[in-house]
């Protein structure tokens, strides 16, 4: 049994991979989510029950919340939650693309401490501890350093740059967009990108993992409305997400919000 969380979520995310790659590109049974939750396949299932039974197995007195798993209140009570997304990138997972990922992390008390990105089809594993350097494939990710929000490449959705959110005019930014949102927070991580915007609530499993490789790796996250992200809420969404390396911020408005959202990336 591994002894720390770290290598227990790395050995897991190699085997979820196995298990996803065994399905990818061979049209998994595939359903649609009740209240428009999204799809999901056999293989969501099938590694979500691999995980579960690996990790809680190693770690008995841990929490677990995922996204294919029935929730359960337990979790609150314990100080170590396991935060897992089976496959992050459904959609490109059924559409036979590669940029799907396992996002496994571990919080606690409300705090990321471990957290591993893997994506089998392209063979890339992210890893961060608290206090620890960001990695990828075991060599350390360092983030851009934009001087400047004109020409910022930024990973998000249309929806984010229409003008009602920019009072003050829609910045030059180069818009982008990947499939798997654990996998946008490591892409501005290794600097591949300049920023992610997500001002849409985000489920924890989607970014815990995530939010903690691109701090580790010197980026600045936040919700949209520039305050921290905290984990295993009783309903696990946050505020939207904001990761940028940590320059002056601009500023836009969230309407929908009424807030002020600091955008980290000037």
């Amino acid at each position: 049994m591994p002894a720390n969380d770290l290598d227990l979520l790395i050995g897991a995310a190699r085997a979820a991979g196995q298990i996803a790659l065994r399905h990818w590109g061979k049209s998994p049974r595939t359903w649609e989510k009740p209240d428009g939750a999204g799809p999901v396949t056999e293989a969501d299932l099938e590694v979500d029950r691999a995980l579960a039974d690996a990790l809680t197995g190693a770690r008995p007195g841990y929490g677990w919340l995922s996204e294919e798993s029935e929730d359960s209140a337990r979790r609150l009570n314990c100080e170590r939650t396991f935060i897992i997304d089976p496959i992050d990138g459904t959609r490109a997972f059924i559409k036979g693309e590669k940029g799907f990922s396992h996002s496994l992390a571990v919080a606690c008390n409300g705090t990321v401490e471990s957290a591993v990105v893997y994506l089998p089809a392209l063979d890339l594993l992210y890893t961060a501890t608290r206090g620890g350097p960001a990695l990828l494939n075991g060599a350390p990710l360092t983030p851009s350093s934009p001087l400047g929000s004109e020409g910022v490449s930024a990973l998000t959705n249309a929806t984010a740059l229409q003008p009602e959110f920019w009072p003050g005019g829609v910045p030059n930014l180069h818009r982008a967009f990947r499939p798997s949102l654990a996998w946008r927070l490591c892409l501005v991580a290794e600097g591949e990108h300049d920023a992610l915007i997500t001002l849409r609530d985000a489920w924890e499993w989607d970014i815990a993992a995530g939010c903690l490789i691109a701090e580790a790796a010197g980026v600045r996250v936040t919700d949209r409305n520039g305050g921290p992200l905290r984990f295993n809420a009783p309903t696990p969404l946050t505020a939207g997400v904001i990761a940028a390396p940590p320059r002056a911020a601009r500023r836009a408005s969230d309407p929908a919000a009424g807030s002020v959202i600091e955008q980290s990336f000037s």
